[in-house]
């Protein structure tokens, strides 16, 4: 049972998903629901990289994408499709990384197969790869917030696929 404290703190992470968002997705209501802080630390943390990072927004969709689908997240690859588009990518590029596959802009390329390469290495790149990925324009500013976004996204990743969550009207095709 929630204690008035966690029930304060739930509505004023709702408070803050409707100011970023519009409205609270059912994602945030979900984690909310049984742990607060963990919506807080989701919203607070994608908030920061998304105001702060080095990435554009639309590069920064692109790498969610590609962490989303690697996850394997029907919630998520549904939810980024949208705000992908809404960021500048077109149709054809969202569904391309969704479906496992590589955007043509070669930027996008480079950010999405660094991402892949990082999740299917847990991280651990090796000399080799850090040159290639520099030799793309890929430094380790761009890998870091790469890898805070795979953080981002795995606590969103992994609560859909716990929770099932249902997939929020404006984010369904």
């Amino acid at each position: 049972m929630a204690t008035a404290s966690q029930t304060d703190h739930a509505e004023q992470v709702h408070d803050k998903a409707k100011q970023a968002l519009g409205f609270v997705p059912n994602l945030v209501s979900e984690i909310t629901k049984e742990n607060p802080a963990v919506g807080d630390a989701y919203l607070s943390s994608q908030g920061i990289i998304e105001e702060g990072g080095v990435l554009s927004p639309a590069e920064q969709q692109a790498v969610i994408l590609a962490v989303s689908s690697y996850n394997d997240c029907h919630y998520c690859t549904k939810a980024h499709a949208v705000a992908g588009q809404q960021a500048g990518l077109d149709a054809e590029t969202t569904a391309t990384i969704n479906e496992g596959g590589l955007p043509d802009d070669e930027r996008l390329r480079s950010l999405v197969r660094a991402t892949r390469r990082i999740l299917g290495k847990r991280g651990w790149l090796s000399g080799a790869d850090e040159e290639e990925f520099d030799d793309l324009g890929l430094g380790r500013p761009e890998l870091y917030e790469i890898i805070g976004l795979v953080g981002v996204k795995t606590i969103s990743n992994y609560v859909n696929h716990i929770a099932g969550t249902e997939v929020d009207e404006p984010f369904r095709p």
